[in-house]
């Protein structure tokens, strides 16, 4: 793993910030690559820093915009002041409702609208097309934007639009994977089940299980996330090291619906302190 850190340019909803914040210490060293088949806003990955990884996300629209900042940084900054430049409401709306046609442009689309939308929420209709209203924030380029590492960080990593068990079932001896599906941190309330259908499925939860415990058979490091409910924990009893850890919840629009939560942290090995 190399020291030379990147922050991460993307809000995701469930990213892994503060896990990195304060929990860093729960990966351990590995000789092999990085494999992480829920990508998002890659905060694990950043922080991690390994030299060659495998990242994947079903998210088309996502690994496009990390391709063309891999490939392109400068042009997608050009098109990002612009968009700085001329925010507004009016003009957020506008460029929701664009189709650009270059990598580059619409990598800019996508994160000019994660960081002026709502809480960097990202939605689609049923027809395919992005709806989340504007937000409060107006920023669109950061002081710690440093997209010339963010594509060194990016040069020696394959990034691929996948279901997770594609990603999962590559890795070998020594690799370490990182699994954080997605899921709602409200896991302790009646109907958890019938609710992330909707999310993340039970049979995707079965089929994440089975990958992870095929994985750990070969000889990978697992380190995944979860909620922290007796039928996802029941997942993985036999087979991993289960604990506890908190975290706020801060996607809610009201502060009344926000708090702190457990969630379920599953690895093939024991972790000292958390």
């Amino acid at each position: 793993m190399s020291s030379d850190k990147v922050n991460p340019f993307l809000k995701w909803a469930g990213g892994k910030r503060w896990l990195t914040e304060k929990h860093i210490n729960i990966f351990p060293e590995f000789k092999g690559k990085y494999f992480e088949p829920f990508l998002g806003g890659g905060a694990v990955f950043f922080s991690l820093a390994p030299k060659f990884a495998r990242l994947s996300d079903l998210n088309g629209e996502l690994i496009q915009t990390y391709r063309a900042l891999k490939a392109d940084w400068r042009s997608v900054r050009k098109v990002l002041e612009v968009h700085h430049s001329r925010h507004s409401p009016d003009y957020y709306y506008q460029v929701r409702n664009s189709t650009p046609r270059t990598e580059h442009t619409k990598a800019a689309r996508f994160i000019y609208l994660n960081r002026t939308c709502w809480n960097g929420l990202y939605r689609v209709n049923l027809k395919g097309e992005f709806n989340v209203p504007i937000g409060t924030k107006s920023n669109v380029l950061m002081e710690c934007d440093d997209f010339e590492r963010l594509a060194e960080r990016l040069s020696q990593v394959e990034l691929f639009t996948c279901d997770f068990e594609d990603t999962i079932n590559e890795a070998c001896e020594g690799d370490l994977i990182f699994a954080d599906p997605p899921y709602t941190v409200k896991h302790n309330l009646n109907g958890f089940v019938k609710y992330n259908e909707k999310i993340f499925s039970w049979e995707d939860q079965e089929r994440l299980a089975n990958a992870l415990k095929r994985a750990s058979g070969r000889g990978c490091i697992v380190v995944s996330t979860n909620a922290y409910h007796p039928v996802v924990k029941d997942l993985y009893t036999e087979d991993f090291e289960l604990a506890a850890m908190n975290r706020s919840s801060v996607i809610a629009a009201s502060s009344d619906f926000r708090g702190v939560y457990e969630e379920l942290l599953v690895t093939n090995f024991k972790v000292s302190s958390i």
